[in-house]
């Protein structure tokens, strides 16, 4: 829920608010509910709310808690506030509102920067504690709810998005060469604190900041996640009863942080089957949303799952909306979609969360979603082949999961933009880090605490609080994730990976949706190099701006222009490697150019 901005000037001036204001406006799709401002000495805020616990004036944004003498923005949901709440009642505190905005603020009083290792839940925020005149940002554990960060000599900037930040000016928006190498070799992954502008920084998922009066930043991580074996060893049948609790209980906290309806996104695979079965018997009336594509041409593969999303709903007699695109719309609602975009991605489910929560956003405002699912338990094509891989760490990770080698991409980019292969010892350290037993482990743990976040937790964000439609993800309940962590990998591999979900599924979803192949449905309207998204690329690449930018080899370009779904041109996990260029091409166009 929500989008959040500020300023905190270090130098004795007031901040500006017409570039806070500014930012509120850009993040206004965030949350349309209400708007609001604050000011205080140094620090000016706002807020943009999308009302979904306790509905009422009480729990507007930015909060001021005057008794406490803290003020509060947040982004996102403590799924356990009742928890909290109660427990901070019996501390002696008493609250004004009903919702869990509130119990941060009391959270903090009481327990000080420790207290996000209490909450349980999605989240960005900032506290301005008027007693120390110190403010306080943290960040979720796995990045779900963004927090973007401007600083130069006077002071510091955040808000909920990138272009947020941009419209409030005065941002270095030179790019980052460094950042630029991530982006190209990670399927547009660039991990925090970097983003491809010099200008704009992430706090880190997992991540706490306080600034003091004078601009000392102190910066802490607060949760690490250990992928080592438990001292104790489990059978196969207690680690699935645990799944299923820890999986039970994720469902149900995200599905009690509300008082309005809950759908969910139904793909039609494992996961979001999954949590139908397990929602079906706590809601009445559920209600769920499927999204398919136009195919290209006759014979063409299929671009939806509707063959499975209709057999849960029938099975559960959902309330279910079933939503089939045309690729003429895919097209023309591209520029839309990648107006939306706080960073640039180039994955087909950009555009398909777009599209499908504009539709969704019509009919409620929270939904369930399975993303992550797949990262935590094991579920791509390509871990058991980085498993049976020789080499070092790095080596079996590269050679099947990065878009190019350090080679190909001096080859495409220009030569200012050279720099040494700078993501080779980003994900060489990274893996090598202690408290993971086995190679699949470390793999397994960098997804889950620095891939997923940008893609593909990143777009469940972006795209559909486009639409201030909130997307809450059980797959990545924290406890849920350091059990899996724990878990053999061989146990997670079994029958084609995510073992423990197609096991604790049996009975409870058709044997038909647990057993069929993994689902990669395309948008063909993108997948497919050709026809009208080819001249739109070839328009982008070959325009002034970009020429004039410098970024690309031109032989590159032009290779990939003549002969764009040549295998060699299509990276290691089917991405084209031509819409790559393109989009970031055209992201830069549309929110940097003319600043």
């Amino acid at each position: 829920m929500c989008g959040l901005c500020g300023e905190l000037r270090f130098d004795g001036a007031t901040p500006d608010m017409g570039a806070v204001a500014r930012m509120s406006a850009k993040l206004a799709r965030r949350g349309p509910d209400h708007t609001g401002m604050y000011q205080d000495g140094p620090l000016g805020l706002g807020h943009r709310r999308l009302s979904i616990i306790d509905l009422s004036s009480h729990a507007h944004q930015p909060m001021v808690d005057a008794a406490l003498q803290l003020t509060l923005v947040f982004n996102g949901t403590i799924y356990n506030y009742r928890a909290l709440r109660t427990e901070l009642q019996g501390l002696g505190y008493h609250f004004f509102s009903e919702g869990d905005s509130e119990v941060i603020l009391k959270a903090y009083h009481a327990w000080g920067e420790a207290c996000v290792k209490r909450f349980m839940g999605m989240f960005a925020l900032a506290i301005w504690d008027q007693r120390s005149s110190q403010l306080f940002l943290a960040r979720d554990r796995f990045g779900i709810k963004p927090l973007y960060l401007n600083q130069d000599s006077h002071r510091l900037r955040f808000a909920s998005s990138l272009p947020a930040l941009l419209a409030g000016g005065g941002v270095d928006t030179t790019l980052d060469a460094v950042a630029l190498h991530h982006h190209f070799t990670l399927h547009t992954v660039v991990p925090a604190p970097r983003t491809v502008l010099k200008g704009v920084r992430k706090l880190p998922p997992a991540c706490t900041l306080r600034l003091d009066p004078d601009g000392t930043i102190t910066e802490q991580v607060y949760w690490t996640l250990d992928a080592t074996r438990p001292t104790s060893a489990r059978t196969e049948a207690q680690w699935l009863d645990a799944t299923r609790e820890q999986l039970k209980q994720s469902v149900k906290r995200r599905l009690q942080a509300a008082d309005v309806p809950v759908g969910v996104l139904l793909s039609g695979g494992l996961d979001s089957s999954l949590l139908v079965g397990l929602l079906a018997d706590q809601v009445s009336d559920l209600r769920t949303f499927s999204i398919g594509f136009e195919g290209v041409g006759a014979g063409s593969e299929k671009a939806d799952e509707f063959e499975y999303s209709d057999q849960i709903a029938r099975h559960f007699h959902t309330r279910h909306h079933q939503y089939s695109i045309p690729n003429s719309e895919v097209l023309t609602r591209l520029p839309e979609a990648v107006a939306q975009m706080t960073e640039p991605m180039v994955s087909h489910d950009v555009i398909a969360f777009y599209l499908l929560s504009e539709r969704v956003s019509r009919e409620v405002k929270v939904v369930l979603s399975g993303q992550g699912a797949d990262e935590v338990f094991g579920g791509y094509f390509w871990y058991p082949r980085m498993d049976a891989t020789a080499g070092t760490p790095l080596a079996r990770f590269s050679q099947h999961y990065f878009d190019r080698d350090h080679a190909e991409y001096l080859q495409m980019m220009t030569p200012a933009w050279h720099v040494p292969d700078v993501t080779s010892a980003l994900i060489g350290t990274a893996l090598s880090q202690s408290q993971a037993d086995e190679f699949l482990d470390q793999v397994w743990r960098l997804d889950v605490t620095t891939l997923i976040v940008d893609d593909p937790v990143k777009r469940v964000d972006n795209m559909p609080m486009a639409w201030g439609l909130e997307v809450r993800t059980p797959f990545l309940d924290h406890q849920l994730v350091e059990l899996a962590a724990h878990m053999p990998p061989e146990l997670k591999l079994r029958e084609g990976g995510k073992f423990p979900l197609k096991a604790i599924s049996r009975g409870l979803i058709p044997d038909a949706v647990i057993d069929r192949p993994k689902g990669y449905f395309p948008v063909p309207a993108l997948k497919y190099v050709r026809g009208p998204f080819l001249e739109l690329m070839r328009g982008i690449l070959n325009s002034d701006a970009c020429r004039q930018r410098g970024l690309y080899q031109r032989s590159y370009v032009d290779q990939l222009l003549a002969a764009p779904e040549a295998p060699q041109h299509f990276t290691r996990i089917n991405g084209s490697k031509l819409w790559h260029l393109a989009l970031l091409e055209w992201w830069l166009q549309l929110h940097v150019d003319g600043l």
